[in-house]
């Protein structure tokens, strides 16, 4: 499992939020996020930053090259 795909179950979690709740709110599909919590499909830049900005992370929080 990628630092990516943990953090994003984690932040997931911390909100409360199941997948599909997530999803719809992002309007993203369902396996496409599953395959990134899972660790199959990395993000593109452009969902890196959608992810920050509805998590209020930094980037480098995302993809493991810091932890606060």
């Amino acid at each position: 499992m990628s630092k990516v795909s943990e953090r994003l179950k984690d932040l997931r979690a911390e909100k409360n939020l199941s997948q599909n709740q997530l999803c719809e709110q992002l309007g993203i599909a369902r396996t496409t996020y599953a395959n990134y919590e899972q660790g199959t499909r990395e993000p593109s830049i452009e969902m890196i930053i959608l992810f920050c900005n509805f998590f209020d992370v930094s980037a480098d929080y995302l993809i493991g090259r810091s932890d606060c």
